[in-house]
């Protein structure tokens, strides 16, 4: 097989693949399922087979794509419109600790180990089962838990402090580069930061590595140097 259409291929699969992930959604990705993942392998599968089968057409490749795409899609709008079938096909979460008490026939439909929950639960920065009153496996294969009020943070409210209004931090610079739909956002303009810059001896947003704005804090720059 020449290279020229091995690259021809590969840029075709990769548009492809590339399209079906956008459309589908950030779900495949942050909440990928087992089902998920099994489809990401049988699309790579595809364009693998484009590329090293000389007998697979790419028409043939970007049809099989399309379909295996249509119908991963088809079950998103299911799931969506149906909220009865989401149990079915996307599977519901598990309670595997009870009032601080480990379930261990929920544990063994879970194909789970009491190895691998405590895993699981030190992701959560929890140390010991002793800690947790509930504990929720998710159908993504993490786990959610809940704390014996002993073991929870103390919040504001618990400590009576004044609590302050939260705000995101907003990024102007990156590499130099001023994120002008951010500046927008923030409600500045150019002449604004410009002003900033200088008032902190900066001649030109190009040497800026990165700043961002946070309200109350005002802004944050770190130059290249």
């Amino acid at each position: 097989m020449e290279y020229g259409q091995i690259t021809i291929e590969l840029i075709i699969g990769f548009c492809a693949l590339f399209v079906i992930t956008r459309v589908l959604g950030k779900t495949q990705i942050t909440q990928i399922t087992t089902f998920d993942f099994i489809s990401a392998l049988v699309l790579g599968e595809l364009v693998g087979n484009a590329i090293f089968d000389d007998e697979t057409g790419i028409a043939r490749i970007l049809y099989a794509v399309f379909i295996w795409g249509l119908l991963i899609f088809t079950l998103e709008i299911i799931t969506q419109k149906w909220s009865k079938t989401r149990g079915f096909l996307e599977g519901k979460p598990t309670i595997i600790i009870q009032k601080g008490k480990i379930l261990r026939e929920s544990l063994k439909k879970s194909k789970l180990d009491i190895n691998q929950l405590q895993h699981l639960i030190r992701s959560k920065s929890v140390f010991s089962i002793r800690e947790l009153e509930y504990a929720v496996l998710e159908t993504d294969g993490t786990v959610s838990v809940l704390k014996k009020a002993k073991y929870e943070t103390p919040t504001k409210d618990d400590l009576n402090i004044n609590q302050k209004e939260v705000y995101i931090p907003i990024t102007l610079i990156t590499d130099g580069n001023v994120l002008n739909e951010n500046l927008t956002d923030a409600g500045f303009n150019f002449d604004w930061l410009e002003k900033q810059l200088q008032q902190q001896k900066i001649k030109d947003t190009k040497d800026v590595f990165y700043a961002e704005w946070l309200e109350g804090e005002g802004l944050f720059i770190q130059t290249f140097q």
